[in-house]
């Protein structure tokens, strides 16, 4: 088995860990970052972009860059580019790969083993399509574990005193809070609460929102009709959100942001924190429901709480901490990055799983309940929200009608008394029952959830031993057939962008050899100028024919015509 990964999977940025002896490492990407922006951007001339190559272009190329994706993660979104429709699970995949390939380099290995976490609150259908976007990228998901958990195991691993910790993790896109209780290498998960669209995305929205009714109050002009120039703007009001986590104010500036008859039209915004704070207090507040529902499944008050560890990055907020610390009664604890401690603590169940990592055992919770829906679309629940994982409950149910043959099981997930109030997951028809009076068959329905959260159901006749099962993997939205096309195309892309790669690297050599040709001419005579430039003549063109051999035997003969006239300046070192 290759070396084990962790991925910080994140809506605005991510991140990949593995274990250097007992120690997570970050793994940097390319250009030595150690997040990676979670952005995919097709261009033009149909190249495909991913990370910050892809957030950079962004604002030159608005309709054909994809952000915050995670988001629409196991629903029915799709962004067509080209006319192709992508699905939330191959645009993830591509953030994957990346990530992915980035370990490779570092590592200097295959990789095809990986832990990739997910928000707590995540539904079985966003897990199960993040597990497919691993697939697609080429990786073997050894475990799907929570966000805040695996902060928990980053902070955890080497405490030895028994105590009980908040993980408030406010992301791009999605908020968590959980309980956990950390005892002797244990990490056992009480309860955890949340909501997948609330996030340091929104509060980008909400600035941006109030930057633009400015700039259409002074100038008249609709900045949401003009799609580059939202994004300039979206993109300076996070820039800002930022600043003002260490500044009480800051300037917006943006030059030609749009043109009427009065030619170009400028932003100039001061930005105060206190504005700010105004502008997402509800935001902040809303994030306060979660907080108290998890204490309240934990049976605890904020003086049981021993620490709150802050993760993501908008957790930097100064209102956020100071909301916190209010309500807890204590300052958060800031001794972990929030940034990267999420892939650190996957590395560490990576590890735990690879078996270099003992004595630390990982107990999480289902997030949300689970059960099926009875007559009158009432929700009866099999599985309640906070039981501790993996975990197989059964329950028994009868017909509704006189000599019933068959049953349609309809699987959800949610809280609501009624079905219509949650979201369905799946469902299947269980036939072949033996035909009685209404009440008198027995079916037993079987819920199992295994250690990822991925949920399993079955249902049996007792009377006949007749059986029907599903996994719930369709609410994914993607269908077996359609994962295995993505993998092709994903597959597809590698090649070409490895081709793209060659390519460049051959026009560099071509570049490389033909610029050294030229500095060593000026100390040639005339004769060996002739023939260098000769050489030189038929390399450029052997490129513009695109023919590989006569490229390879070109390149080679001008090579050895410069080592002979110049045989100090070949070194042999690449160049930057």
């Amino acid at each position: 088995m290759s070396r084990l990964i962790g991925i910080d999977l994140g809506t605005t940025n991510s991140c990949v860990a593995v274990m250097e002896g007992s120690e997570p490492v970050i793994i940097p990407n390319e250009t030595g970052g150690r997040t990676t922006p979670s952005v995919v951007a097709f261009t033009k001339d149909g190249q495909r972009l991913v990370g910050q190559a892809a957030k950079r272009q962004a604002v030159t190329n608005p309709d054909r860059t994809i952000s915050s994706i995670k988001r629409e993660m196991g629903s029915d979104y799709r962004i067509n580019i080209d006319g192709k429709r992508y699905s939330p699970q191959e645009i993830s995949a591509m953030i994957l790969q990346k990530l992915k390939e980035d370990a490779e380099n570092y590592l200097g290995e295959p990789v095809t083993d990986a832990v990739i976490t997910v928000p707590a609150y995540f539904t079985d259908s966003q897990r199960q399509a993040t597990k497919d976007a691993g697939t697609i990228a080429g990786l073997n998901v050894q475990r799907i574990i929570n966000e805040p958990t695996a902060a928990a195991l980053a902070y955890g691993v080497d405490k030895e005193q028994s105590q009980k910790v908040m993980v408030y993790d406010l992301g791009g896109g999605t908020f968590d809070v959980s309980i956990l209780e950390i005892s002797n290498g244990v990490i056992e998960v009480l309860a955890t609460a949340g909501n997948n669209r609330l996030g340091g995305d929104d509060f980008d929205t909400a600035l941006t929102e109030y930057l633009a009714g400015e700039f259409r109050r002074d100038t008249g002009l609709d900045i949401h009709r003009d799609n580059a120039a939202y994004y300039r703007l979206r993109e300076a009001a996070e820039k800002a959100k930022v600043e003002l986590s260490g500044m009480l104010e800051t300037q917006v500036n943006l030059p030609f942001l749009m043109s009427d008859k009065k030619g170009p039209r400028h932003l100039e915004a001061t930005v105060t924190r206190a504005k700010f704070e105004q502008l997402t207090a509800h935001l902040v507040e809303a994030t306060m429901g979660p907080v108290r529902q998890a204490l309240a499944d934990a049976n605890l008050q904020p003086s049981g709480i021993a620490k709150t560890l802050l993760v993501g990055g908008s957790s930097r907020i100064p209102a956020v901490q100071n909301t916190i610390r209010k309500f807890m009664g204590k300052e958060p604890f800031k001794g972990i990055n929030p940034d990267e401690c999420v892939a650190m603590g996957a590395s560490l169940q990576a590890g735990v799983l690879a078996g270099t990592v003992t004595g630390l055992l990982l107990i999480d919770v289902t997030p949300l309940s689970l059960g099926i829906e009875t007559v009158g679309g009432v929700f009866s629940k099999i599985i309640d929200r906070n039981t501790t994982l993996p975990i197989k409950r059964s329950e028994i149910y009868t017909t509704a009608a006189n000599f019933q043959t068959s049953v349609e099981v309809k699987v959800f997930q949610g809280e609501r008394y009624m079905t219509s109030g949650n979201r369905l997951l799946g469902n299947f028809r269980l036939n072949g029952i033996r035909p009685a009076l209404r009440g008198v068959p027995q079916i037993e329905v079987t819920f199992e959830i295994d250690t990822n959260g991925i949920v399993h159901v079955s249902a049996r006749d007792l009377a006949t031993g007749r059986q029907q099962e599903i996994t719930i993997t369709a609410s994914s939205n993607l269908s077996q057939a359609e994962i295995d096309r993505a993998i092709r195309d994903a597959q597809q892309y590698s090649e070409e962008d490895k081709r793209r790669r060659a390519e460049a690297d051959a026009q560099h050599e071509v570049d490389s050899l033909i610029y050294r040709a030229a500095a060593v001419s000026k100390k040639c005579t005339r004769e060996d100028r002739k023939r260098l430039d000769e050489a030189c003549s038929q390399l450029k063109k052997a490129v513009k024919s695109k023919d590989t051999s006569r490229i390879i035997a070109e390149e080679e003969e001008l090579r050895r015509m410069l080592d002979t006239l110049d045989p100090a300046g070949n070194s042999g070192q690449g160049t930057f």
